[in-house]
Protein backbone atom coordinates (compact mmCIF):
# COMPACT_ATOMS: atom_id res chain seq x y z
CA UNK A 1 0.00 0.00 0.00
CA UNK A 2 1.55 3.20 -0.88
CA UNK A 3 1.19 6.32 1.46
CA UNK A 4 -0.39 9.49 0.02
CA UNK A 5 2.97 11.58 0.18
CA UNK A 6 6.34 9.93 0.22
CA UNK A 7 9.76 11.04 -0.14
CA UNK A 8 11.72 7.97 -2.14
CA UNK A 9 15.40 7.90 -2.30
CA UNK A 10 16.36 6.71 -5.49
CA UNK A 11 19.80 5.74 -7.11
CA UNK A 12 20.24 6.96 -10.44
CA UNK A 13 22.42 4.90 -12.97
CA UNK A 14 24.98 6.41 -15.02
CA UNK A 15 23.72 7.07 -18.52
CA UNK A 16 20.22 7.45 -17.02
CA UNK A 17 17.85 10.86 -17.17
CA UNK A 18 16.27 11.55 -14.27
CA UNK A 19 13.29 10.60 -15.98
CA UNK A 20 14.42 6.88 -17.05
CA UNK A 21 15.48 6.35 -13.29
CA UNK A 22 12.14 6.94 -12.44
CA UNK A 23 10.47 4.43 -15.01
CA UNK A 24 13.19 2.32 -14.29
CA UNK A 25 12.23 1.75 -10.42
CA UNK A 26 8.43 2.05 -11.57
CA UNK A 27 8.89 -1.24 -13.73
CA UNK A 28 11.21 -2.78 -10.28
CA UNK A 29 8.47 -1.86 -7.81
CA UNK A 30 4.88 -2.66 -9.64
CA UNK A 31 3.13 -1.12 -6.15
CA UNK A 32 4.20 2.44 -7.69
CA UNK A 33 2.88 2.11 -11.22
CA UNK A 34 0.28 4.98 -11.73
CA UNK A 35 1.54 7.07 -8.53
CA UNK A 36 2.57 10.91 -9.74
CA UNK A 37 5.98 11.41 -9.20
CA UNK A 38 8.80 14.52 -9.44
CA UNK A 39 12.18 14.63 -8.67
CA UNK A 40 13.37 17.58 -6.49
CA UNK A 41 17.26 18.55 -8.40
CA UNK A 42 18.08 16.93 -11.48
CA UNK A 43 21.07 14.83 -11.89
CA UNK A 44 23.15 15.27 -15.59
CA UNK A 45 22.75 12.10 -17.97
CA UNK A 46 26.44 11.02 -17.12
CA UNK A 47 26.62 11.53 -13.33
CA UNK A 48 24.80 8.75 -10.66
CA UNK A 49 24.18 9.01 -7.06
CA UNK A 50 21.13 10.26 -4.97
CA UNK A 51 17.97 11.16 -6.86
CA UNK A 52 15.23 12.81 -4.10
CA UNK A 53 11.45 11.88 -5.30
CA UNK A 54 8.26 12.99 -4.22
CA UNK A 55 5.76 10.46 -4.80
CA UNK A 56 1.90 10.74 -4.46
CA UNK A 57 0.28 13.93 -3.65
CA UNK A 58 3.06 16.65 -4.83
CA UNK A 59 3.54 19.57 -2.19
CA UNK A 60 5.66 22.31 -4.57
CA UNK A 61 6.35 23.68 -1.35
CA UNK A 62 8.22 21.06 0.23
CA UNK A 63 9.27 20.04 -3.18
CA UNK A 64 11.43 24.00 -3.19
CA UNK A 65 12.80 23.36 0.07
CA UNK A 66 14.36 19.75 -1.19
CA UNK A 67 15.96 22.07 -3.83
CA UNK A 68 17.32 24.47 -2.01
CA UNK A 69 19.08 21.61 0.25
CA UNK A 70 23.03 21.42 0.09
CA UNK A 71 24.30 18.64 -1.79
CA UNK A 72 27.90 16.58 -1.68
CA UNK A 73 29.34 15.17 -4.37
CA UNK A 74 32.67 12.68 -5.09
CA UNK A 75 33.63 13.22 -8.65
CA UNK A 76 36.91 12.88 -10.69
CA UNK A 77 38.58 15.54 -12.62
CA UNK A 78 40.04 14.38 -16.50
CA UNK A 79 43.49 16.84 -16.52
CA UNK A 80 44.74 17.49 -19.91
CA UNK A 81 41.56 17.76 -22.04
CA UNK A 82 38.35 20.24 -22.14
CA UNK A 83 34.84 19.47 -23.26
CA UNK A 84 32.18 21.87 -24.77
CA UNK A 85 29.64 20.41 -22.32
CA UNK A 86 32.12 20.14 -19.11
CA UNK A 87 32.19 16.65 -19.06
CA UNK A 88 32.92 13.80 -20.78
CA UNK A 89 29.56 13.71 -23.04
CA UNK A 90 31.25 16.04 -24.96
CA UNK A 91 33.40 17.36 -28.09
CA UNK A 92 36.98 16.84 -26.50
CA UNK A 93 39.69 19.33 -27.35
CA UNK A 94 43.34 19.03 -26.07
CA UNK A 95 44.39 21.23 -23.27
CA UNK A 96 47.84 22.35 -21.84
CA UNK A 97 49.31 18.85 -20.57
CA UNK A 98 49.13 17.38 -16.81
CA UNK A 99 49.74 19.73 -14.41
CA UNK A 100 51.63 18.81 -10.77
CA UNK A 101 49.65 17.16 -7.90
CA UNK A 102 50.76 20.05 -5.75
CA UNK A 103 49.34 22.66 -8.14
CA UNK A 104 46.13 20.63 -7.83
CA UNK A 105 46.02 20.66 -4.41
CA UNK A 106 46.29 24.33 -4.23
CA UNK A 107 43.70 25.19 -6.50
CA UNK A 108 41.34 22.80 -5.38
CA UNK A 109 41.99 24.42 -1.25
CA UNK A 110 40.95 27.45 -3.16
CA UNK A 111 37.69 26.52 -3.94
CA UNK A 112 36.29 27.01 -0.59
CA UNK A 113 33.87 30.16 -0.45
CA UNK A 114 31.02 32.09 -2.13
CA UNK A 115 31.51 33.39 -5.84
CA UNK A 116 29.48 33.52 -8.73
CA UNK A 117 29.36 30.17 -11.05
CA UNK A 118 28.29 30.57 -14.79
CA UNK A 119 25.88 28.19 -16.15
CA UNK A 120 27.04 25.91 -18.67
CA UNK A 121 26.96 26.49 -22.62
CA UNK A 122 25.14 22.99 -22.57
CA UNK A 123 22.14 23.19 -19.43
CA UNK A 124 18.52 23.83 -19.01
CA UNK A 125 19.02 27.04 -17.99
CA UNK A 126 16.69 29.48 -19.76
CA UNK A 127 17.75 32.78 -22.21
CA UNK A 128 14.86 34.60 -23.54
CA UNK A 129 12.65 31.81 -23.80
CA UNK A 130 15.20 29.06 -24.86
CA UNK A 131 17.16 26.86 -23.24
CA UNK A 132 21.25 27.50 -22.60
CA UNK A 133 22.23 24.07 -25.41
CA UNK A 134 19.54 24.93 -27.82
CA UNK A 135 22.03 28.32 -28.09
CA UNK A 136 25.24 25.63 -27.96
CA UNK A 137 24.03 23.16 -30.03
CA UNK A 138 23.20 26.16 -33.05
CA UNK A 139 26.17 27.18 -32.66
CA UNK A 140 25.26 30.91 -31.47
CA UNK A 141 26.12 30.74 -27.39
CA UNK A 142 28.46 33.90 -28.55
CA UNK A 143 25.81 36.10 -28.94
CA UNK A 144 23.88 35.82 -25.55
CA UNK A 145 25.31 36.83 -22.22
CA UNK A 146 25.51 33.51 -20.20
CA UNK A 147 23.62 33.84 -16.72
CA UNK A 148 25.30 33.65 -13.48
CA UNK A 149 24.35 31.93 -9.89
CA UNK A 150 25.65 32.79 -6.94
CA UNK A 151 27.20 29.37 -5.00
CA UNK A 152 28.69 28.53 -2.14
CA UNK A 153 31.72 25.47 -2.12
CA UNK A 154 31.75 24.43 1.69
CA UNK A 155 34.48 21.80 2.01
CA UNK A 156 36.64 20.56 -1.08
CA UNK A 157 39.43 17.96 -0.86
CA UNK A 158 41.12 15.34 -2.83
CA UNK A 159 40.43 12.02 -2.07
CA UNK A 160 42.88 9.92 -4.36
CA UNK A 161 45.07 9.97 -7.82
CA UNK A 162 45.11 7.55 -9.86
CA UNK A 163 47.09 7.29 -13.74
CA UNK A 164 45.47 5.47 -16.63
CA UNK A 165 46.50 4.98 -20.49
CA UNK A 166 44.84 6.53 -23.91
CA UNK A 167 43.60 3.43 -24.69
CA UNK A 168 41.76 2.62 -21.54
CA UNK A 169 40.71 5.73 -20.86
CA UNK A 170 38.57 5.91 -24.90
CA UNK A 171 37.14 2.57 -24.14
CA UNK A 172 36.08 3.72 -20.53
CA UNK A 173 34.33 7.07 -22.40
CA UNK A 174 33.05 5.07 -25.52
CA UNK A 175 31.62 2.72 -22.56
CA UNK A 176 30.23 5.38 -20.63
CA UNK A 177 28.65 7.73 -23.46
CA UNK A 178 27.12 4.52 -25.08
CA UNK A 179 24.94 4.30 -22.45
CA UNK A 180 23.27 7.48 -22.86
CA UNK A 181 20.10 7.45 -24.67
CA UNK A 182 18.04 10.25 -26.79
CA UNK A 183 19.56 12.45 -28.96
CA UNK A 184 23.01 13.81 -26.84
CA UNK A 185 25.59 13.81 -30.21
CA UNK A 186 26.97 10.15 -29.10
CA UNK A 187 28.49 9.22 -32.39
CA UNK A 188 29.82 12.97 -33.01
CA UNK A 189 31.22 12.77 -29.87
CA UNK A 190 32.75 9.21 -29.68
CA UNK A 191 34.36 10.39 -33.12
CA UNK A 192 36.21 13.67 -31.89
CA UNK A 193 37.53 11.59 -28.54
CA UNK A 194 38.73 8.76 -31.21
CA UNK A 195 40.18 11.62 -32.98
CA UNK A 196 41.54 13.29 -30.26
CA UNK A 197 43.52 10.37 -28.92
CA UNK A 198 44.04 8.18 -31.69
CA UNK A 199 48.08 9.59 -31.07
CA UNK A 200 47.59 9.16 -27.24
CA UNK A 201 46.68 5.79 -26.79
CA UNK A 202 49.84 5.14 -25.31
CA UNK A 203 49.80 8.27 -23.09
CA UNK A 204 49.17 8.25 -19.47
CA UNK A 205 46.83 10.36 -18.18
CA UNK A 206 46.38 11.80 -14.65
CA UNK A 207 42.34 11.54 -12.98
CA UNK A 208 41.91 13.07 -9.65
CA UNK A 209 38.97 11.92 -6.94
CA UNK A 210 37.60 14.90 -5.25
CA UNK A 211 34.66 15.44 -2.86
CA UNK A 212 32.64 18.83 -2.05
CA UNK A 213 30.23 19.69 -0.26
CA UNK A 214 28.17 23.23 -2.21
CA UNK A 215 25.12 24.65 -2.27
CA UNK A 216 22.09 23.52 -4.21
CA UNK A 217 22.12 24.67 -8.34
CA UNK A 218 26.27 24.25 -8.38
CA UNK A 219 27.87 22.64 -11.50
CA UNK A 220 29.89 19.87 -10.64
CA UNK A 221 31.23 19.85 -14.20
CA UNK A 222 32.03 23.60 -14.45
CA UNK A 223 34.20 23.21 -11.02
CA UNK A 224 36.00 20.55 -13.20
CA UNK A 225 36.35 23.10 -16.19
CA UNK A 226 37.40 25.81 -13.52
CA UNK A 227 39.71 23.83 -12.24
CA UNK A 228 41.40 22.86 -15.95
CA UNK A 229 41.18 26.65 -16.69
CA UNK A 230 42.84 28.24 -13.62
CA UNK A 231 45.87 25.47 -13.85
CA UNK A 232 46.28 26.20 -17.98
CA UNK A 233 45.69 22.47 -18.92
CA UNK A 234 42.31 21.96 -19.35
CA UNK A 235 40.23 19.38 -17.30
CA UNK A 236 36.70 17.55 -17.92
CA UNK A 237 34.37 15.87 -15.46
CA UNK A 238 35.53 12.44 -15.81
CA UNK A 239 33.02 10.77 -13.19
CA UNK A 240 30.02 12.57 -11.08
CA UNK A 241 28.59 10.92 -8.35
CA UNK A 242 25.94 12.69 -5.39
CA UNK A 243 26.32 10.93 -2.19
CA UNK A 244 23.91 13.54 -0.06
CA UNK A 245 21.18 16.14 -0.14
CA UNK A 246 20.32 17.71 3.20
CA UNK A 247 19.89 15.26 5.46
CA UNK A 248 19.49 12.21 3.03
CA UNK A 249 22.41 9.98 1.77
CA UNK A 250 22.91 7.11 -0.40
Amino acid sequence: MVNKKEILNLYKNMGETPLECLERFKVENPKWQGVPMTYAGRLDPMAKGLLLVLAGDIDETEKKKLLLLDKTYEFEVLWGIKTDTYDILGLPTVGGGIPSVESIESETNKLVGKRSQKYPPYSSKPVKGRPLFSYARAGNIDEIDIPQKEIAVFSAGILSQRKIMGKELLAEIISGVSRVKGDFRQEEIIGKWKEVLSNKLDSEFLITKMCAEVSSGTYIRSIANELGEKLGCGACAYSIKRTQIGGYSI
